[in-house]
């Protein structure tokens, strides 16, 4: 990473889920937990762990210096709730194709 900014990426047993108006959309027990300066830390799930069949990928793009160029999920109906990347930085390469959520509950 640059000076004064770090990523870390660990592979965590916390119980991570992700619930939408009463309806799971996502849970694991195997997470990678990302850390990254200035950000709050985040859960990437194994696209495995997440009921994609729920979601609806949206035209949304963004462009991250760190860990490069993100795709985006939503609900039918509603606003973008979850991204990954399909083809990260290489300091980053384990969060390939897995999906972070903006609201997730740590059991």
């Amino acid at each position: 990473m640059t000076r004064g900014h770090d990523i870390s990426i660990r592979q965590g047993g916390e119980h991570v889920r992700v619930v939408r108006d009463g309806q799971v959309l996502a849970e694991s027990r195997r997470p990678l937990v990302l850390r990254e300066t200035g950000c709050p830390v985040r859960y990437y799930l194994p696209p495995q762990d997440v009921r994609t069949e729920l979601l609806t990928p949206s035209g949304t793009r963004t462009h991250c210096p760190f860990k490069g160029d993100a795709g985006y999920w939503s609900v039918p109906g509603g606003a973008d709730i979850a991204w990954a990347y399909a083809d990260p930085r290489p300091e980053v390469a384990a969060i390939k194709d897995h999906l972070c959520f903006y609201d997730t509950e740590v059991l």
